[in-house]
């Protein structure tokens, strides 16, 4: 049996994303498929090296949350997990709104 590591329960969420590396400023589409108050984990054949700092804006239901991370681990060719390090208040209220939603759901 495995213990779980991380710090807030994660939700199914398939959203468009964006993610910008902040140090040469490239960019990649891509979507989520979970989120949590303290990361998301993000699908793509693109994945940037774990310690990569990154902005991430997240698209879902006409509104758009954006927060600065760092990329906590990559799966080759299939994703990474991003952990949120600095969270606008207001985007904070986003983030909390749409997981209060999905565990409604």
């Amino acid at each position: 049996m495995t213990s779980e590591r991380r710090r807030a329960p994660r939700c199914p969420l398939i959203a468009s994303a964006e993610v910008v590396e902040t140090r040469t400023n490239t960019r990649l589409r891509a979507r989520i498929s979970d989120v949590s108050l303290v990361g998301c984990y993000i699908d793509t054949p693109n994945s940037l090296p774990a310690g990569t700092e990154v902005l991430v804006h997240i698209a879902h239901n006409e509104e758009i949350f954006g927060a600065l991370g760092i990329i906590a681990y990559c799966h080759p060719n299939m994703g990474m997990g991003v952990r949120f390090t600095d969270v606008p208040l207001d985007q904070h209220e986003i983030l909390e709104k749409w997981v209060a939603e999905l565990v409604r759901d």
